[in-house]
This record gives C-alpha cells, structure tokens and sequence, in this order.
C-alpha cells in the first residue's frame, strides 16, 4: 500500500485505496469466500475515508448587531464583538492581556497556528471599549483581561443567541467576520491571510458558508441596478 500512495496526493491515495478495496472484494465474492480483504481494516478505512467538506450557513449582520446591542453586561459584549469583528477564536479572546493591545492591533502570542505571534485588527470602536473595559476594571499589564474558563465562555454565546431566538456557536462569530467581509467585497487573500490568519485559501473557502436565494437576488439586483 505504501509504495501506490507515497508521494502522491491525499485524492489520489484514495483513489488507489478504493481501487484495491473493490478488486480484493470482487476476489473474495467471485474466487474464494475464505479470503480476508487485506484493505478492509477500521485503520486503513479511517486512513482513507473520503473527507465531507461542511458547508455553513451565514449569520447576517444584522443578527449579530442585534445579538451584541441585547447583550448589556460590558465584559460579554466584548467577548461577543471580539469574536465576530476580529474573527477571534474564544480561546484567543480569553488569552489576551493588556500589554496585548495597542490602539486598533491585538497580538496573538503563541497562536494556533504555532507561529510565534499573530496580529488581530479590530475595529476603532470595539478598541475603545476594550480599552474604556481594562482602565475601568484596572486590569494589569499582564493579567487576562477576561479570566474566566472557555465553558464559561461559551455559555455566554449561547445566552447571546437565545436572545435572538438561534443556537449559536462561538465559532459562528468567527465565521461570521469571514462571510461578512466576503460579501463586503474584501478580497479572498486578505480575509484568509489577515482576517482568520489561515495558512492556505482552501481552509478560508469552507468558512464563506451557502448563500441562499435571497442573498443571491440582492446581490443580482445590486450589480445591474
């Protein structure tokens, strides 16, 4: 099996690997029923399952404005807007400190991405608040800004999306900024290398979520109006 798929690409592997599947099963179902398919193995069926890219649904703006807008309590307000106008991962916005933030730049330390720091851009507006949040709470250069656990965390956001009557998801917020951004006319390198800070485009593009219908008409009526 290694020397047909090494070096070759992950489509092409699979390929090969059911190949080989269907031509043991067929000698097994026409020659000799005693035999084992040697490829029909949990591991090498895990090892070459074909991947479901999911595709999601876009959560408008209009929904987080009003989401962010019923959220009164400052510190989960500013948890929510991090997260949907900085496309930050909940992890991330938990993370921060103070000594992180200057003027419109929040600096990742230690990403996900294993580089070892990352620039997050926020919005003025969202800036002066976080800042207006640390100088009110007299939070210290190095300590979190919002220290509470990621279910805590989480918690939040759902409670944000009963308040407009949807399940929401952390990573929705994020996903939002993507979409958001995307219809806005944002170019595709610019959201996926600034925006969400992904390695390549392929990982961004799952992000951009269905358009429904209705989106596709408005965007019909705004480019021939």
């Amino acid at each position: 099996m290694n020397q047909l798929t090494e070096g070759r690409k992950p489509q092409t592997k699979r390929a090969r690997f059911t190949s080989l599947l269907a031509f043991f099963n067929f000698a097994k179902n026409n020659l000799d029923p005693d035999f084992t398919n040697p490829c029909n193995s949990p591991m090498l069926r895990k090892l070459f399952r074909t991947k479901v890219k999911t595709q999601f649904d876009i959560l408008e703006k209009e929904t987080v404005d009003e989401i962010i807008f019923r959220t009164r309590i400052p510190r989960n307000r500013l948890i929510l807007e991090l997260m949907a106008r900085g496309a930050m991962r909940i992890g991330e916005v938990l993370s921060i400190v103070p000594n992180d933030v200057a003027e419109r730049k929040i600096v990742l330390r230690g990403p996900k991405s294993g580089r070892e720091q990352e620039m997050i851009f926020i919005p003025q507006k969202v800036a002066d608040r976080l800042n207006d949040y640390i100088k009110i709470k007299n939070i210290g250069l190095h300590e979190r800004i919002f220290p509470i656990c990621y279910e805590a965390a989480r918690s939040v956001v759902l409670k944000a999306g009963r308040l407009v009557g949807i399940h929401l998801r952390p990573h929705d917020l994020r996903r939002h900024a993507a979409t958001y951004a995307s219809r806005s006319g944002v170019p595709l390198e610019i959201i996926s290398k600034i925006i969400l800070r992904h390695s390549n485009l392929s990982t961004t593009q799952i992000y951009l979520g269905r358009i429904s219908d209705s989106e596709a008409l408005k965007w019909i009526e705004t480019i021939y109006s």
